[in-house]
């Protein structure tokens, strides 16, 4: 079954264009990365699937629910844990888990919101006053209360910025734990390192739209090759080799994209006509990284 079916949907702000005519399909049970630059239209999309807000043409699906006319049954689809740090100070920990239950129509779900709290490390703070807790700890609430309802299709947008080590630990291990249970998880994250040890398939956006979409092997095989890193003693690397430099360099380190071990001798190659002298010399993988920086930089391939 598809979990989410993004079909051909933009929106627009006066002047701006948010997202123009991105289509996606992600199926159950796949963890899934939605990555891009600040302003590529993540958020936007994201609002649109939790019907936060209205796209001007295009439609989503939830589980075959439509997130507009039948946004109901959409709803209960779906669990999704915001950037932002948004809570009623008024409450505890345990009062605001159970206040989200009641939305979805779930009175006795006291065994479930103490598993979920358990599993995020929140069960000491269970009677604590929301206002009272640090800003890692209410992040671990409003993953809490995405969750509260069992839903099949959980989006994380940003779940782990700002927050320390323990809790993304603590994150990943249930979350995954989750996943492997059948449900369906989008991510979006700034942290590649992150996508790229969790998220199975990928779509990258920029300017609102899909300019990369594959899984996590395929980009950075068809992508990146790898890196050459050579930290030079003395001389510099020859101009006709410039080419080649995934970045710029870091004083004394170039890194050079390759696609072939064979390019390796002749890059040393050239290197010693030139006079240059290397101290160290690294070959290295590629990974999302390099494949995000490429493609930023205007390499599509969806």
């Amino acid at each position: 079954m598809t979990a989410i079916q993004i079909s051909n949907v933009e929106k627009r702000y006066e002047s701006l264009q948010a997202l123009g005519g991105v289509s996606l399909t992600i199926e159950e049970g796949e963890f899934f990365g939605l990555l891009g630059p600040n302003g590529a239209g993540k958020t936007t999309l994201i609002s649109i699937i939790a019907g936060l807000i209205r796209a001007d043409a295009g439609s989503v699906k939830i589980h075959g629910h439509d997130v507009v006319t039948d946004f109901r049954a959409a709803r209960r689809k779906l669990g999704v844990v915001p950037q932002e740090l948004v809570f009623d100070p008024f409450f505890t920990v345990r009062e605001t888990l159970r206040l989200q239950s009641g939305y979805f129509g779930l009175p006795n779900n006291d065994k479930w919101i103490d598993e979920v709290m358990e599993n995020l490390d929140l069960t000491r703070k269970a009677d604590t006053n929301m206002r009272a807790l640090s800003g890692g700890m209410k992040r671990r609430v409003l993953v809490a209360q995405a969750l509260v309802h069992k839903p099949p299709v959980i989006v994380l947008d940003e779940p782990t910025a700002g927050v320390d080590v323990e809790l993304r630990q603590t994150l990943w291990k249930f979350i995954s734990r989750l996943n492997r249970e059948g449900h369906t998880v989008v991510l979006t994250t700034h942290y590649l390192e992150e996508a790229q040890a969790m998220c199975k398939r990928v779509a990258m956006l920029r300017g609102g739209k899909v300019v990369a979409l594959d899984t996590m092997s395929q980009l950075i095989r068809r992508i990146s090759g790898s890196q050459l890193v050579l930290h030079m003693s003395n001389g510099a690397l020859p101009e006709d080799l410039n080419h080649l430099m995934s970045h710029p360099p870091e004083g004394n380190k170039y890194s050079l994209r390759i696609n072939e071990y064979a390019e390796v001798e002749k890059i040393l190659a050239r290197l010693r006509e030139s006079g240059a002298s290397i101290d160290e010399m690294q070959l290295q993988q590629a990974d999302l990284e390099d494949v995000f920086l490429q493609i930023m930089e205007g390499a599509e391939i969806a």
